[in-house]
């Protein structure tokens, strides 16, 4: 049976056991709680507004206790008293206690499941190293059998031909001796039977020599040969130490590692991979890795190595810094010996979260600008931006949306009116992303900045919410003011980090009577040493004191419209209108308009703040407009 198969079925078992005992316990569970449920589902199904890419966060299953309920109004009718209520509260947490134990211990169980199923891949995959070589060795002897076989066959061949060769050449020789006898017989027996005493004594003369000279020729009548063929021993000495090298196993090839998978470390492990020849057989290998230093070549030796010991080829190294590259490599060591080392590769930690700069992050009720510090030393490939709405009773929905990919440490996000969102980052590299940042809650009920600090005159000090500006008594000697191209040299002023979006802003400034002020709009490459409301880039509100009274310009390029204001404003509010091209200013207290600018800003306008006398002023923003700003 195939361990999925195992794993699955004992999993579904005891799931289903645990649903069976609880099934009569919720089966009188509490109507709130259902209640509860049901909003939580149509808060899952709801669809998001956002064109970005949505995920669920509610990844694995988890009960959180009841919360306490009223009374159902026909509680007294149904049969049910305080106690009752009570004892199926506790009996609803118990359950859920349970259930959330139970949902760890199945994950303990899949977890080991998983850990075995990978021990017998390991296993399985040496087996087949194992047996393809011992095949292979088997096939080496027989073939050496085989040529010695062959060979052997040629030689007896080769002796018999040569025997046969022999005792054919020795059977002609004895034959042909015959031959010569039979005739030098036959011969004396026709001379003894001549009459002829003449002829006779001539013919017997050369008769007698021949017979002579036969008889001195000597007939090897023993045989040229040996009827038995040899049997020389057979040297089967390389045939041995083949038969014996099939308990040696030869040692390793280098392995392989492989390149660094997506998703494949935390801050501080990594998960590393590496492959190996088919006829291979290891017992175990050595990782080793060491950090790359940012100022250290790749290949150098100097950084301290360590080194872990496995039995599969996959490992997890731990203990290791978050965002950082180190190098590694692998051998593979078995009972003959120990592998060359793999080719080096290159894998990074997950960085470290980012910080996000609340100071430097604005929102108005269409978008929101978040800032942040990457908080890593080595470059990272990309950020995420998550973000969650909070409901008006303070529930959070549980559907994070995520804007991914994001290049530089700042993102621009599209949000809906008169919201309230959490907010945090992620940074990602090749190893994965990272753990979330801080969380900032952002508002979209109004438009919210801060101040620019880096623009502000010396003479300025900033409260330490960063809304709040002072212009001291105290004049600073010109040799103790820090000035540099963004800071405002001539005018006491400073500006604010308006969210760059075309759309509604307004916020107010509180200030006093003894106060001479200037507030308004100006781009943000305005002449750092001119007043504002002097030159063609910023429009301002300008208070004055004289002798007979308090007297309000609206100046933009040095000139003001002839207005008289007989109420002080002590609230004014800002309201600026990219759409129309306009710039009003109001009494708050009083609801009363008090000018407008017409004019189609071309760029970007930043919000304005100078004290043309000591005293302080205070901004207000992040508040709702008033429906008379922007009729």
């Amino acid at each position: 049976m195939d361990l999925y198969e195992i794993r699955g079925g004992r999993l579904d078992v005891i799931v289903e056991e645990a649903e069976q005992r609880e099934t009569s316990r919720e089966s009188t569970s509490m109507e709130p709680h259902s209640m509860v449920s049901d909003r939580e589902a149509r808060a899952t199904r709801g669809t998001s507004t956002f064109q970005r890419f949505s995920v669920n966060t509610n990844e694995s299953l988890h009960f959180e206790p009841c919360e306490d309920t009223p009374p159902s109004p026909t509680e007294a009718e149904d049969g049910y008293d305080d106690d009752d209520v009570f004892k199926e509260g506790e009996t609803q947490c118990a359950t859920a206690t349970t259930r959330n134990q139970l949902q760890g211990k199945v994950t303990e169980m899949e977890s080991f499941a998983s850990h075995l199923e990978e021990i017998f891949l390991t296993v399985e995959e040496n087996f087949g190293r194992r047996e393809q070589h011992l095949e292979q060795h088997y096939n080496d002897v027989l073939q050496t059998l085989s040529q010695r076989y062959d060979d052997r066959a040629a030689g007896v061949e080769e002796e018999k031909k040569s025997k046969l060769e022999a005792l054919y050449n020795q059977l002609l020789t004895c034959g042909q001796a015959l031959d010569a006898s039979k005739e030098l017989i036959e011969t004396a027996q026709e001379i003894y039977r001549y009459q002829d005493k003449r002829l006779f004594l001539k013919a017997v003369m050369p008769t007698i020599k021949r017979i002579e000279e036969f008889a001195k020729e000597e007939t090897d009548i023993k045989l040229s040969t040996r009827l038995e063929f040899k049997t020389p021993l057979a040297d089967l000495s390389d045939v041995k130490t083949m038969m014996d090298s099939i308990n040696v196993v030869p040692a390793p090839s280098a392995p392989v590692i492989n390149p660094q998978m997506p998703n494949s470390a935390t801050q501080t492990s990594l998960r590393v991979c590496w492959s190996l020849f088919s006829d291979d057989t290891v017992e175990y290998y050595e990782l080793y890795y060491r950090p790359v230093l940012e100022d250290t070549p790749a290949d150098n030796t100097s950084a301290q190595e360590s080194k872990v010991k496995v039995k599969e080829t996959h490992c997890t190294v731990t203990e290791l810094l978050p965002n950082a590259q180190y190098e590694l490599w692998v051998t593979a060591t078995n009972t003959t010996g120990i592998s060359p080392a793999s080719e080096k590769a290159l894998y990074m930690t997950v960085p470290s979260p980012p910080v996000i700069k609340q100071r430097e992050c604005s929102s108005c009720p269409e978008a929101a600008l978040i800032r942040w510090e990457s908080g890593n030393t080595n470059p990272v490939d990309s950020y995420t931006v998550e973000l969650r709405e909070v409901g008006a009773d303070g529930t959070t929905s549980g559907i994070t949306e995520s804007i991914v990919a994001v290049p530089t440490c700042q993102c621009l996000i599209q949000l809906q009116t008169g919201r309230h969102y959490l907010i945090s980052v992620r940074a990602v590299n090749i190893g994965g992303p990272s753990d979330r940042s801080e969380v900032i809650t952002v508002s979209t009920i109004g438009t919210f900045f801060y101040l620019l600090e880096d623009t502000a005159h010396p003479c300025l000090s900033i409260s330490e919410d960063g809304f709040t500006i002072f212009y001291g008594d105290e004049e600073l000697p010109i040799s103790a003011m820090a000035l540099d191209d963004n800071t405002f040299t001539r005018c006491v002023a400073i500006l604010g980090d308006l969210i760059p979006v075309r759309g509604r802003h307004y916020w107010e400034v509180e200030v006093d009577d003894g106060t001479e002020f200037r507030i308004g709009v100006a781009n943000e490459n305005t002449e750092r040493n001119s007043y504002l409301g002097a030159n063609s880039t910023s429009w301002c509100m300008r208070h004055i004191l004289t002798p007979s009274r308090h007297k309000y310009e609206f100046l933009h390029n040095g000139w003001s419209p002839d207005l008289r204001i007989t109420v002080n404003p002590v609230r004014i509010g800002v309201a600026l209108d990219y759409d129309r091209g306009t710039l009003s200013f109001f009494n708050v207290d009083l609801e009363q308009h008090l000018h407008t600018f017409h004019c189609h800003f071309q760029n970007y306008v930043h919000p304005c703040f100078g004290l043309d006398n000591p005293g302080a002023l205070t901004v207000h923003n992040g508040i709702e407009a008033p429906e008379y700003t922007f009729i």
